[in-house]
This record gives C-alpha cells, structure tokens and sequence, in this order.
C-alpha cells in the first residue's frame, strides 16, 4: 500500500514520520509513505502518474488544495462545502474520492483541551483554511460562530455561504475592527503567525478561561500564542495536534483504522523540541 503527501515545496513535510507511526500501531508492514513534489504546474499529471504507479492515495499541501478538488472524481460533503481537498483515495473502481479531514483534525483537537458546546467561538481569517473547519466547528454545537478578516465583506460572504450547512448554528462575518465581546475559542486562522505578526484583537476578546488555538506551530511561541499569552490567557495550543488529527483521519479514510494520536503526538512534539 503506497502512499504520499503532495506538495510545492514538501520537504519539510513531517507527514512521512506521522503515518509510519501510524502504520506501526498496526504492525502494516506493507505500507509506504513518501513526500512527492509536484512542479506547479502540472499537479494532475502528478497524481495520474503516482496511481498508475500503484498508488492508493495521497495527502495534499499546499498550493494543490483547491486544484486535487477539481481533480477529485468524488466528493465527500466535507470536501465539497470547504472547496478544497486535503486527501484524495483510489477507490476499487478506479475512481479518485477527494475528502477534506482538516476540521476533524482541528475539532479533534480542541476538544482535547475545552469543550464547544455552547461556547462563543471567533476564528480569525476567512481564506481555504478557516473554510475547512467552519461545518467541522459548527456540527459541535457552539452557541456560535463568528469569522472575522481584514477584509470584512469576505468574511461576510464566507459565513453567508456557509450557513445554510451549519446545522442552525449561527455564522457571523466581520472585518477585525467589528469583534464585539468576549469569546470562549479564539483560533486563528491566519497565516500572521508564519510572519511573526500579531492579529489586531480588541481587548477584552478573550472571556475568562479562554481557549487561544494557533492552526501554525513550531519550535518557538507563535505570535498569536504570546499575543494571548500577553493578555492573561493560560490555555494556550498549537497545531500540531492538528496536523497529527487531520493525518489520522486520512490514514482511517485509507485503511480503515482508527489510529491512536496521543503517543504520535507526544513524538511529535519531542521532536519539535530536539
């Protein structure tokens, strides 16, 4: 069973170490896992040519998200209401099913750390990652959800778009300059993080006993993290939990296990450490 994580660049990816781990809770002795870079582009050829190969199926990095969603033979619904495809799975009829486990992996995860039901939640940016994990948020029953981006009128039309899929939850588009009160879950959703840069948060946003969630991660303190650090709040995560959340949910798309995250991540994070 032969599979990759596909990307442009990829050599950082940390993939590779995830499903080994993975595949060694079930003793799969059969199953490889590599980084394939794709020249920009011509991703589908990418793709054709992994599977006629013996591929079984691949994750997907950026920038090819949107593009293995135009690839995909099939959608899941996840995949289809994010509009980007993070996994991609040959199924038995030679068919390319494309799914979408980053919400999983996020709500997963967070759930490790706070509960969602009825809480308010307020994700920061409203580009393909925040669209992945606004449903996988909302079916957690959240008292509601509000986006917030620099450009207001595109976190309106992506609560807008959304929202007849969330179940009843309510979603609430806002430019930065529009947050009003205090939230439970604050995740940020940008990439401000990548570039040291903090997010312009009103004070007071964050409710006492507040959940600050960064989907970046690294060595060091990310900037959104110190940010909430900086305004008194101690519960404070994050993505790698995410990262090794959404790879499980793959690795179960594909093999039909259910692998254990804790001691994959407790590695993980050592090895951010080392």
């Amino acid at each position: 069973m032969r599979y990759v994580v596909i990307g442009n660049p990829i050599a950082h990816s940390k993939s590779p170490q995830i499903h080994a781990a993975f595949a060694a809770q079930y003793a799969l002795a059969d199953f490889s896992y590599e980084r394939l870079l794709a020249p920009l582009e011509d991703f589908d050829g990418t793709v054709r040519s992994f599977v006629a190969e013996g591929g079984k199926g691949c994750n997907v990095t950026v920038p090819f998200k949107e593009a293995a969603y135009e690839l995909a033979t099939h959608l899941t619904d996840r995949a289809a209401v994010a509009g980007a495809v993070n996994t991609l799975k040959l199924q038995d009829d030679g068919t390319l099913l494309g799914d979408n486990t980053d919400g999983v992996g996020l709500v997963t995860d967070v759930l490790r750390h706070t509960t969602l039901t009825d809480k308010r939640v307020l994700v920061l940016g409203a580009g393909g990652a925040a669209r992945g994990v606004l449903l996988p948020l909302a079916s957690a029953r959240p008292a509601a959800i509000t986006v917030a981006n620099r450009t207001a009128a595109k976190a309106v039309d992506l609560a807008g778009l959304l929202q007849p899929h969330a179940g009843g939850v309510a979603l609430t588009g806002t430019g930065f300059d529009g947050i009003k009160g205090e939230f439970d879950v604050i995740i940020n959703a940008t990439s401000a993080s990548l570039g040291g840069e903090r997010v312009p948060l009103p004070e007071g946003a964050f409710a006492p006993g507040a959940l600050a969630y960064d989907m970046m991660y690294g060595k060091e303190e990310t900037a959104f993290l110190a940010q909430a650090r900086e305004a008194g709040v101690t519960r404070r995560v994050d993505g790698l939990g995410m990262l090794v959340g959404q790879a499980a949910e793959a690795f179960r798309l594909w093999t039909g296990r259910t692998p254990d995250v804790e001691p994959v991540l407790a590695m993980m994070r050592a090895g951010l450490a080392g």
